[in-house]
């Protein structure tokens, strides 16, 4: 069950978001949306003081936000003087979708108070007019899932993290779509993936993002190596890199892949695709979720309460102890594949069940804290 969209894709949840379009008028959105039930925001800390890339990969963000089939209606709120204005964003995002967009300018509305209280009579309005669609049956095959790993331990690697691929295998099976991120995660078992590529060009491109990911890092006097695994993998059991990054692509399943995109770029193909993004948890979903992920499936060893507010994130432990310290942030336990009273296979039916439950209206732990973490990457420093 979902709400169908003017452009094709249907949304499993159906936001009104207030869309700063800098870092300048990120708490101008949040005082608006804290003023009207049934809307959201999102924070960004970029869209100004940039280069060209920077700027390049903001605006496909903001962009990729408004056009998620999750969200029904977007109210602008720009400075006035950042790089892209508001009247700009509204007119970019009107190019591309026939949904309800208006747009507000702090410097020219006179200030928060006055730009607040007209956006958030705006936004009102399109929550009333968001609250008439119903939820009607959609096919499983407009659902794209966003797969993501962190705080991983010993316990992803070997069955949060193959439970997951097995869902993503059935999902693709029935129509739907998986994306798989975190570049610099492949690192050492790209020669594996790219042995699922569909085509040779497929192939050279995923052994590409990861030698460029190491090139930049290495052009700034930086090494991979230094940050991953992270201090909390080591100490749940991950030694090396490649140690990791055969426990991240597991998540992925195992049918061919048949697209790679750059960073919140939106998929042309059905079926597992790749993005091209970092390894910070909250990077990498942000740009899933900017590229149309509806849902995204979140494995953690560790523990972790990452949410973003434009889509629902289903956190996956194989861990008992986690799941036990951290009920609370924790949607799912799969620990019994580790003592042997569940198969990979019950693991993985049981995620599949919870994210049709999601995708049907279940709220996930993360979205009742209301959790909205957002970190928009960066290519090189602010100017």
């Amino acid at each position: 069950m979902g709400y169908k969209r003017a452009e094709g894709r249907s949304g499993i949840r159906n936001h009104v978001l207030i869309l700063p379009t800098c870092g300048c008028a990120s708490e101008t959105a949040r005082m608006v949306a804290s003023q009207v039930q049934g809307s959201i925001n999102v924070i960004i800390n970029t869209g100004c003081a940039d280069v060209q890339a920077n700027t390049d990969l903001t605006q496909r963000v903001l962009t990729g936000f408004a056009l998620n089939p999750n969200v029904f209606a977007v109210v602008i709120i720009g400075l006035g003087c950042e790089t892209v204005g508001h009247r700009e964003l509204q007119q970019k995002i009107q190019s591309e979708t026939s949904k309800p967009v208006c747009s507000f300018g702090i410097q020219e509305e006179g200030g928060t108070l006055k730009t607040a209280a007209k956006a958030a009579a705006q936004a009102r309005l399109f929550v009333q007019q968001a609250s008439m669609q119903q939820r009607v049956p959609c096919d499983l095959g407009d659902i794209l899932l966003g797969l993501e790993c962190g705080g991983s331990d010993a316990t992803s690697g070997v069955a949060a993290n193959p439970a997951l691929g097995l869902v993503c295998d059935r999902l693709i099976d029935e129509g739907g779509s998986s994306m798989l991120s975190e570049t610099i995660e492949f690192i050492g078992a790209e020669h594996i993936l790219a042995k699922r590529a569909i085509d040779k060009t497929v192939h050279n491109q995923i052994i590409q993002i990861c030698k460029e990911y190491e090139e930049h890092l290495a052009s700034a006097g930086q090494s991979c190596r230094a940050g991953q695994p992270t201090p909390g993998n080591k100490e749940g059991g991950l030694s090396t890199l490649e140690e990791k990054s055969l426990g991240c692509i597991k998540k992925g399943g195992s049918r061919p892949i048949v697209e790679v995109l750059q960073e919140a770029m939106r998929p042309t193909k059905h079926g597992a695709i790749i993005m091209d993004t970092p390894g910070y948890d909250i990077a990498s979903i942000t740009s899933m979720v900017a590229g149309g992920c509806q849902l995204v499936a979140f494995t953690t060893g560790r523990g972790t309460p990452t949410g973003i507010a434009l889509a629902p994130v289903i956190k996956i432990t194989a861990n008992k102890q986690t799941y036990r310290n951290m009920e609370d942030n924790m949607d799912i336990d799969v620990s019994s594949i580790i003592d042997g009273t569940q198969s990979l296979q019950q693991g993985a039916d049981a995620i599949f069940d919870e994210m049709l439950a999601v995708a049907n209206g279940k709220i996930t732990k993360a979205e009742a804290f209301g959790f909205s973490d957002v970190c928009i990457d960066h290519v090189c420093r602010f100017v």
